[in-house]
């Protein structure tokens, strides 16, 4: 029974940044918690429940999801997801084949930094338009802007104050306290509509959505798998030092990126966002030290259950588009600066004319929406920028001659 409470809090501690994913994309937030659930023991059985770990919606798609559902339709871009949790795979097989070296090889920090940092920065405008109380477009003004405005910052500074100052527990949900404070805004300001609420059955299917395969859509989502594949190394070091197991040789990388994949394969047959490995659960798994994968087991199950409810996933659509949009402002900064901190923690040097233009390039391909079409076939955004960065490091040599920034110290010496 303590087990069962244990993986109930989990799902907690997840349950903000999960339904958050669906609520930006316009996916279906009880779909969202099924394809956690079934993800979450998909990744169990790959690698043989030996990682305490819960996987749920990933924040580095909600940009390329937007943009897949606006231009391909929801199926078209579960099959582009289905074909991101593909890369997992092979990359699993690389790596039991070539070692973990092969990655760093493929997608070293002058690659990965800049690509995050698109990942980030390229839905700023979507933020702000939703913190305004505007469609994501910016076309519709949804509700009146001197509401909207006080409603997002009262959730962005809400999210903020819990990360930063909040100890223990609560410092793991702050995207959940944000939630929270922004609808209790929302409601003394009256901009909640519970129409759908009281026509919600409380027991319902939920409504999944099986994949078509659309060639661009696919080449679209392809390169974005990078990002979260980079970060899935990251986790599972962070969870090896939290239990003190290398999670990494046993049950081995391969095996836990396998089972990434294979989540996120699940989840895009059912209409769900890819799986990740939650940073968030790893924290709690810290602060409570319920090392057990067992109780994972139960956050995953107990998950699949909530999707069930109707109920649920109807309150959950009636949060104002402000909340949304005052969370995704520090949400999608914090990636950003996952990105540039990919940059400085690895010391990129800057001032060496390869990774300038590598890293310049890629953010002007990726922030500018620099297209590139031959007939139906076209790539643009995040897929066009994580390609070039890719081409330009594999093809660029490793000294280029001169810098193309000298810094100061070296103008004067040679001055003299």
């Amino acid at each position: 029974m303590m087990q069962v409470l244990q993986g109930a809090q989990m799902l907690f501690v997840a349950f903000g940044a999960l339904v958050l994913v669906p609520l930006l994309t316009g996916l279906d937030p009880n779909v969202a918690l099924f394809g956690a659930g079934i993800g979450t023991l998909i990744f169990q059985l790959i690698t043989r429940r030996s990682v305490p770990i819960f996987l749920a919606s990933s924040f580095a798609f909600i940009a390329p999801i937007l943009y897949g559902v606006n231009n391909f339709g929801i199926p078209a871009t579960m099959g582009g997801l289905m074909a991101a949790g593909v890369v997992y795979l092979i990359m699993g097989g690389i790596i039991r084949v070539k070692g973990v070296d092969i990655i760093h090889k493929l997608l070293p920090p002058v690659v990965v930094g800049p690509v995050i940092m698109v990942i980030g920065l390229g839905l700023a405008p979507t933020a702000v338009n939703m913190a305004l109380g505007k469609s994501g477009d910016g076309g519709t003004q949804i509700i009146a802007g001197d509401v909207a405005i006080w409603i997002s910052l009262l959730s962005l500074l809400t999210t903020i104050v819990i990360s930063v100052f909040a100890k223990g527990f609560f410092k793991l949900v702050p995207i959940l306290a944000g939630i929270v404070v922004g609808y209790i805004a929302s409601l003394i300001m009256g901009v909640v509509d519970f129409s759908a609420v009281t026509q919600a059955s409380w027991f319902a299917m939920p409504a999944f959505t099986l994949p078509e395969f659309n060639i661009n859509a696919i080449l679209f989502m392809i390169p974005v798998a990078i990002a979260p594949a980079v970060e899935h190394v990251g986790d599972m070091l962070a969870i090896s030092n939290v239990t003190r197991k290398d999670y990494l040789k046993k049950p081995g990388l391969h095996r836990t990126m396998a089972g990434d994949g294979a989540a996120t394969i699940a989840a895009s047959l059912f209409g769900a966002p890819p799986n990740t490995t939650y940073s968030e659960v790893t924290g709690a798994v810290m602060l409570t030290k319920a090392f057990n994968p067992v109780i994972m087991t139960y956050a995953a199950l107990t998950a699949i259950v909530l999707a069930f409810v109707g109920k649920l996933g109807a309150v959950l659509l009636t949060i104002p588009l402000p909340v949304m949009g005052g969370i995704m402002i520090l949400l999608f900064g914090s990636i950003a600066t996952v990105g540039l901190n990919t940059l400085i923690r690895n010391q990129v040097d800057l001032h060496d004319s390869r990774n300038l233009a590598i890293v310049g390039v890629t953010l002007v391909f990726g922030i500018g929406g620099m297209a590139f079409g031959i007939g139906d076939f076209s790539l643009q955004g995040i897929s066009l920028c994580g390609l070039v960065a890719i081409v330009l490091n594999l093809v660029l040599p490793r000294k280029m001659g001169e810098n193309l920034i000298v810094d100061s110290a070296q103008m004067e010496e040679g001055s003299h």
